[in-house]
């Protein structure tokens, strides 16, 4: 492979990690900030649809956006069994809340997005990804800095989805203790805490860290993994932390609240959630 230095023009090289890059080739582009703090483009590829990058980095695409959003919702979500109000934390393309709001018991769901400008972005260029959600009458969209809306509000969640960009800059924080014992706090009784932790085999001390702090704080600390295409390295870790007993729900039950909540989905199946908790032995020492 030709070195990520000498890609031409056409390409985005993303290089998050320090030993890796991938590339994927843009056959249209429809915009690019080209700023000189943060970059965001969207650019359309032959796989993966439009794709949105922000220093090059993959951010969301419309072509397999719906694997890491449906582990997303529908794990805590249906091992919950009667959720009633969610808290999502970033997720300003609205592909979240898209698959949140398809569970017709969800009464209400606040998200929590820093920059408004990026939903305003994300309607206008991917409207695909949030497929109407923002038009949702029990969306509660909120404009502020998610750790500190966890530290000051005072309401409580049935589940809370901390969907945030890697941990770096603005998204740092939400990856501290202090943030998930805030989280922690919001929980109503039997709560459920679920997070983004990155590619474990290239990003291992990203999830590391986390489930320290989760171990800590919760009775039901663990993650569980699926495989998105455009988050290249492995597969991907998504954090869970509860004081109640969820993780243990059966695959009878997963089946029955699965019927009847009519819901659609191209990943999750009753079968794959019971599976994505299965951990391959290099994930089960990251986490202790």
């Amino acid at each position: 492979m030709t070195a990520p230095e000498t890609w031409p023009e056409g390409w985005n090289v993303e290089r998050l990690h320090a030993d890796h890059a991938q590339a994927l080739r843009i056959s249209h582009e429809f915009y690019d900030s080209a700023t000189e703090h943060q970059r965001l483009r969207v650019f359309e590829n032959p796989t993966f649809g439009r794709v949105m990058t922000l220093d090059g980095v993959v951010q969301v695409t419309e072509a397999d956006n719906f694997i890491y959003h449906e582990m997303l919702t529908h794990v805590p979500i249906l091992a919950h069994g009667a959720v009633g109000r969610v808290l999502i934390i970033g997720g300003g393309d609205g592909g979240m809340a898209r698959e949140v709001l398809k569970h017709r018991g969800v009464e209400q769901v606040t998200m929590v997005e820093i920059d408004g400008a990026v939903v305003d972005f994300c309607t206008s260029h991917l409207p695909a990804i949030s497929a109407g959600a923002f038009d949702d009458p029990r969306l509660d969209l909120v404009i502020a800095d998610g750790a500190d809306f966890m530290k000051q509000n005072a309401d409580c969640y049935d589940v809370i989805i901390v969907d945030s960009t890697d941990p770096v800059g603005p998204g740092e924080v939400l990856f501290t203790d202090s943030f998930y014992g805030h989280a922690k706090a919001r929980l109503a009784p039997g709560g459920i805490l679920v997070t983004q932790n990155g590619v474990p085999f290239l990003q291992g001390a990203e999830l590391t860290n986390t489930m320290r702090a989760f171990r800590a704080l919760f009775a039901d600390a663990t993650c569980y993994l699926a495989s998105v295409p455009s988050y290249a390295g492995g597969a991907m870790a998504f954090g869970w932390g509860t004081q109640g007993a969820a993780r243990r729900v059966d695959l009878a039950t997963l089946q029955d609240r699965f019927a009847r909540a009519e819901i659609a989905t191209d990943y999750y199946t009753p079968e794959v959630h019971l599976a994505a908790f299965a951990l391959p032995p290099y994930v089960a020492r990251l986490i202790g």
